[in-house]
């Protein structure tokens, strides 16, 4: 187990080298975040490039939930002066779909973006491959954004 989570975090870093331009890149970037016990909710700051300029974990919650306030996840794209940002949080139960609260806290992200003139790119729930799933949701590509 051990040597996967390695591997996993091997891949990540690697990952985050490219430009993080489609769901499965930023998938690739955080695979790190399939081992976690918890939720955690991560903003990855991008240049104009797409290239990821850092990653900060942005909240830390149960089993099963966290709480994201938009505020927290705003905050670093302003005062980094990134171009843009991904939104990432993992599921620890392994299913990649959205609750309700996903949903919500993403339409409240796009608002939130708009306003404040920020390119939000896409949110992705990182999860377990199953049963021929990819691994992750993406909003972007679920039209949702």
């Amino acid at each position: 187990m051990a040597a996967l989570s390695v591997a996993n975090v091997a891949e990540a870093e690697h990952a985050l080298s490219s430009p993080l331009n489609n769901p499965e890149a930023i998938y690739k970037a955080n695979l790190d975040m399939k081992g976690f016990d918890r939720e955690v909710v991560r903003v990855i700051l991008l240049d104009s490039q797409l290239r990821c300029m850092t990653k900060m974990e942005i909240f830390k919650g149960t089993a099963n939930e966290s709480v994201a306030y938009p505020r927290e996840i705003l905050r670093p794209a302003i005062t980094h002066r990134s171009f843009g940002f991904v939104l990432v949080h993992n599921h620890p139960c392994g299913h990649a779909r959205p609750s309700a609260a996903d949903v919500m806290l993403t339409k409240r992200i796009v608002k939130g973006a708009r306003i404040l003139g920020l390119t939000f790119l896409d949110h992705v729930i990182v999860g377990q491959t199953i049963a021929g799933c990819p691994g992750y949701f993406s909003f972007q590509e679920a039209e949702l954004l």
